[in-house]
């Protein structure tokens, strides 16, 4: 006699059902995002979504990684490729101007634009927490360019981190309100002169 299967294979790709998903929270947001709107945009029934990522809440923190990985890691690579703090975050804004507004997908960055009218305090505080670390990795990378004598002795660390970090989400929010990369990269240029400069040999 036949043995009876014991669970059916998941019919569906998960990386790019997982994809379809980080871009409809990018574009409606968390609270605005239905079940209903996962399930027809990642192609699978409600019970597969159940089964293969829990409810929305957690899908949603798998979503925040893989943003972070497809599309939000430019601002790791700058900091950790270039020479100085300065050089990394001139480059950091000039990439997001471009990963703002590159076509084809919703506009600015999800981290900063998901929780926007979102009734969810647990999913408001992860990306607030997210946000928050990116800050003080700011500052830490600014701190150690201050402590090598590349930035001026008297640099405040803290503040030129959060001034950063405001002008990236201002060139979130703008992106999504239509500015385009021309734009966004002039606000980065400016944004850029007001940072003390280097040492000669920085």
């Amino acid at each position: 006699m036949a043995t009876k299967q014991r669970g059916r294979p998941r019919s569906f790709d998960r990386e790019a059902a997982l994809r379809k998903a980080t871009l409809t929270f990018w574009e409606q947001g968390y609270e605005a995002t239905s079940i209903a709107d996962l399930t027809r945009v990642m192609g699978i029934a409600a019970p597969s979504l159940y089964a293969a990522f829990g409810d929305k809440r957690t899908l949603f923190g798998e979503v925040v990684e893989v943003y972070a990985t497809l599309f939000g890691g430019f601002g790791d690579r700058a900091l950790a490729e270039e020479p100085t703090a300065r050089r990394g975050f001139a480059r950091m804004l000039r990439e997001a101007a471009a990963e703002y507004t590159e076509a084809g997908r919703p506009h600015g960055c999800m981290v900063l634009s998901a929780a926007e009218n979102c009734s969810s305090d647990e999913v408001v505080a992860v990306l607030r927490d997210r946000r928050l670390r990116n800050v003080t990795a700011f500052q830490q990378r600014i701190q150690r360019d201050v402590d090598a004598g590349v930035l001026p002795a008297d640099t405040d660390a803290a503040a030129l981190a959060r001034c950063t970090a405001a002008v990236i989400q201002g060139m979130s929010q703008q992106a999504r309100d239509g500015a385009s990369r021309a734009e966004l990269e002039a606000l980065a240029e400016v944004a850029v002169r007001a940072w003390p400069e280097e040492s000669p040999g920085g």
